[in-house]
């Protein structure tokens, strides 16, 4: 094996390879700082029910219209709540992912 490196790999190549992952690293971040305040709203019930998340996956607001409110099916409004909030989620998620997939290439290193 040369000295200082890996057999075949001349410096100059590992210096590109080194550069090209500090970018990346960097780019990760950046995305994670933005995808962290970024908001994800889902809608369900028709409307009636709206969650808001942020890409922290932090709740940053539920909204209720109060006509859905039905003190008989308390149950339905739960339903709906956990429907909302789940999609949101859900939506942070895949954007989170599609992101790193982007930044990545597709390379799957476990971001």
């Amino acid at each position: 094996m040369a000295k200082g490196g890996f057999p075949g790999m001349g410096g100059a190549n590992m210096q590109q390879l080194m550069k090209q992952a500090q970018k990346m690293q960097q780019d990760m971040q950046r995305m994670q700082q933005e995808l962290q305040t970024r908001e994800f709203t889902a809608t369900v019930g028709g409307g009636v029910v709206r969650a808001t998340a942020y890409g922290s996956k932090v709740i940053k607001s539920i909204e209720i219209d109060p006509a859905c409110v039905d003190p008989d099916d308390v149950e339905m409004l739960q339903d709906l709540v956990l429907s909302a909030v789940n999609e949101a989620m859900r939506m942070a998620e895949e954007a989170t992912n599609s992101e790193v997939s982007k930044l990545t290439g597709g390379m799957g290193l476990g971001f």
